[in-house]
């Protein structure tokens, strides 16, 4: 046997953790066009022709994590000082402070504000950690943000992926008498968070485009739960809509809480 070209090894690799396969442009075709036909089609027991929901889960949870660190997006944590140094490296180290990024290349991440409330729910999560917090807060920008986005980086996937259990917990409360099962309202979320990890991707690798690209992407993303929701579960529009607004504000709170332990991680490193 030769050794394997670094092209069959890349197909190799690609294909087996990036899920790169035939059937990835059927699963594509329902994910993200379809909302909610995937899932039903796996309930169902129609399972063989598409990619697993793990599977293409981790997969665009990978692209838009890739795309977010190469994109030159930097994270700013106030966005009222234009003059403070903005810029990011790939590697995580602050860039020389020369001219402050484009607005269309920073991410606000928190205000003045939000700062204090980072230290105090930092606070209330461990009792060390309100001090070290204000103190990395104290810090320069440049050195803040250069620790937050390597934490960001680091950490964040992984957060992320932990709330997955909890947002098909928010499902079974939300669909309590429905007969689903936990495992049900399991795959809808590893569905959904794929579809949002696709259309964030897009997002920023479209940014420099037309508005009209952006504005359709980000009404797509806002429509796409409600449509998924009741092609799956069933049931009239308003209470559809009533469950929806619930879950968005609970798994938004999640996040919130996930990135300010993520964040916090940086403080207390």
């Amino acid at each position: 046997m030769h050794p394997p070209s670094t092209r069959e090894f890349l197909h190799e690799f690609i294909g087996h953790y990036v899920a790169l396969e035939g059937k990835l442009w059927q699963s594509l075709w329902l994910l993200l066009l379809k909302p909610g036909r995937l899932t039903l089609e796996y309930i169902q027991g129609r399972r063989v022709r598409y990619v697993q929901p793990l599977r293409i889960y981790l997969t665009f949870s990978l692209i838009f994590f890739a795309v977010l660190k190469f994109s030159g997006i930097a994270v700013v944590i106030n966005d009222h000082d234009d003059t403070a140094p903005a810029a990011v490296t790939n590697a995580g180290a602050p860039a020389p402070p020369l001219t402050p990024l484009p607005r269309s290349k920073q991410v606000p991440l928190m205000g003045d504000q939000a700062t204090v409330g980072m230290g105090q729910a930092a606070e209330r999560l461990h009792a060390g950690w309100g001090e070290k917090v204000a103190r990395f807060l104290a810090q320069p920008t440049d050195i803040i943000i250069a620790a937050a986005t390597k934490a960001f980086q680091a950490y964040a996937p992984y957060a992320l992926f932990a709330l997955m259990p909890v947002f098909a917990l928010l499902l079974k409360l939300l669909y309590l008498g429905t007969g689903r099962r936990y495992g049900a309202h399991l795959l809808f979320a590893l569905h959904a968070n794929a579809f949002a990890f696709a259309m964030m991707a897009l997002l920023i690798v479209t940014r420099s485009a037309t508005d009209l690209i952006g504005t359709v992407l980000t009404i797509w993303m806002i429509v796409y739960l409600p449509l998924a929701m009741r092609r799956v579960y069933g049931g009239g529009w308003f209470v559809t809509l009533l469950r929806w607004v619930v879950l968005a504000l609970l798994h938004l709170l999640c996040i919130m809480l996930a990135i300010v332990l993520t964040l916090s991680s940086a403080a207390v490193a």
